[in-house]
């Protein structure tokens, strides 16, 4: 638990990468087995993950996120994007497959599927998009830990134009909309403004309390 914890110390949103060290490949498949792993509501894992590798989409990505350098410069560029709606086909998508996995059909987990899809019916097109991207941030936070254990920096971002970045990514042909996205790769420290300053954080008596 100290030696995650020390990593969780020594990440931050690294602001130049060094754009000659590659991220090595086996570190990028446990980050995305991390993402895949991860939580989410009734376990519908409402979104997708592209590993965007071509140069020119990146500079493209790059332009409409506010010139972030991470962009284009970091190893890898994660975009994370969520269903743009949550509709009955996606759940019987996803039960399905947990019945042909599992192996056997529950009946209480039947009837859950019958209830999630009144709950989702009963909702407008776009909270159901909202409650899907929701589920995103999970799956990011696990991503930076991940990446923060296998020493690997990490830069979450929010600033781009998400509409944009759909239309450069094709996403809408995917039923997809981008949400964050996350460069990884290998910090520059030289040049980079936050690489050697103290790490900030409220104390965990103003995080934390018990009732």
């Amino acid at each position: 638990m100290s030696d995650l914890i020390d990593k969780l110390n020594w990440r931050y949103a690294t602001k130049k990468y060094n754009p000659a060290k590659a991220l090595e490949q086996d570190k990028l498949d446990r980050i995305l087995e991390a993402i895949r792993l991860a939580p989410t509501s009734s376990g519908l894992q409402p979104f997708e993950v592209l590993v965007v590798k071509n140069p020119d989409l990146r500079a493209k990505i790059r332009a409409v996120a506010w010139n972030q350098s991470g962009v284009s410069e970091a190893s890898h560029l994660l975009v994370f994007a969520a269903w743009d709606n949550i509709t009955e086909e996606r759940i019987d998508m996803m039960f399905d497959m947990t019945n042909e996995q599992r192996g056997f059909i529950n009946e209480g987990w039947e009837a859950y599927r019958k209830q999630l899809k009144a709950i989702v019916a009963g909702r407008t097109d776009a909270q159901n998009a909202e409650a899907a991207a929701r589920q995103v941030y999970i799956a990011l936070g696990v991503a930076m830990v991940a990446a923060a254990f296998d020493g690997v920096d990490s830069t979450p971002m929010e600033g781009f134009d998400p509409k944009a970045v759909d239309e450069i990514l094709n996403l809408g042909e995917r039923k997809l909309k981008s949400v964050v996205i996350l460069p990884l790769g290998y910090r520059e420290a030289e040049g980079d403004w936050l690489a050697g300053l103290k790490k900030v954080r409220r104390p965990l008596d103003q995080v934390v309390s018990e009732v």
